[in-house]
């Protein structure tokens, strides 16, 4: 099979490692070079591309062939000042459209630009990698205004994409995958808490993703998925 990979980061990298493993193809689109192993690199194709750049995406896109299937990995709780809010009061407009920018609307732009190419045969599998945080009837604790929002607004992205999809294209499909808590710079700040166990390696993470995707089915399109196979609700 063949994907395209959005994102090189902890999770990206072990995607495109597990799958060049077991002998699938890859493109990876991410704006710096991924640090990849040499057999990696032998099944991997890297694109130079913002992933949140809608036009720079379709043009690299455009001289591809549609992939078997496409992995969103992008997301972002903090980034330099910006941290995640504790109160009402800290939360910034700049701030929240960087967490829609980054955490959103990559999927919508790579949704919008493969309706553009399927077709009611198309086979294509598309997921996103989503957050338990974004569920709305999971929130008991409160806080991370900006990036629970820009969760819950990509999950909400996702089953409105699906449900348009079954329409036009019905042997397509797109779901939400939630990892976990994974050893990335993402989740550095808040691992102290974490007891035995919680903790992911990126590479475990791939593995359990790419299982739960490979058993997933078309009647669950528009759904979450967690990395042990269970629903996040919504």
């Amino acid at each position: 099979m063949q994907y395209w990979i959005m994102g090189a980061g902890g999770i990206g990298c072990a995607l495109a490692e597990t799958l060049a493993a077991r002998g699938d193809s890859v493109l990876l689109f991410s704006r710096a070079q991924p640090r990849l192993s040499d057999l990696a690199w032998a099944a991997v194709e890297w694109h130079a591309v913002d992933n949140a750049d809608s036009a720079a995406l379709a043009q690299i896109c455009n001289e591809l062939a549609l992939p078997d299937a496409v992995i969103n990995t992008l997301g972002m709780l903090q980034q330099g000042s910006q941290q995640p809010e504790k109160r009402i009061e800290q939360v910034t407009e700049a701030a929240f459209h960087n967490s829609l920018h980054i955490n959103t609307w990559p999927t919508l732009a790579m949704a919008q630009y493969l309706s553009s190419r399927l077709t009611r045969t198309d086979h294509l599998h598309f997921a996103a990698l989503s957050a338990r945080v974004g569920s709305i009837s999971d929130n008991r604790a409160g806080g991370w205004y900006s990036y629970r929002v820009s969760k819950a607004a990509l999950n909400m992205a996702i089953k409105t994409i699906s449900i348009e999809w079954q329409r036009r294209f019905p042997n397509a499909y797109i779901v939400g995958l939630h990892p976990g808590t994974v050893a990335t710079e993402l989740s550095a700040p808040f691992r102290a808490s974490l007891s035995e166990g919680q903790l992911h390696t990126p590479l475990q993470a791939a593995q359990h993703l790419l299982q739960v995707l490979d058993n997933v089915t078309a009647e669950q399109s528009g759904r979450v998925w967690a990395w042990d196979g269970q629903e996040v609700l919504p």
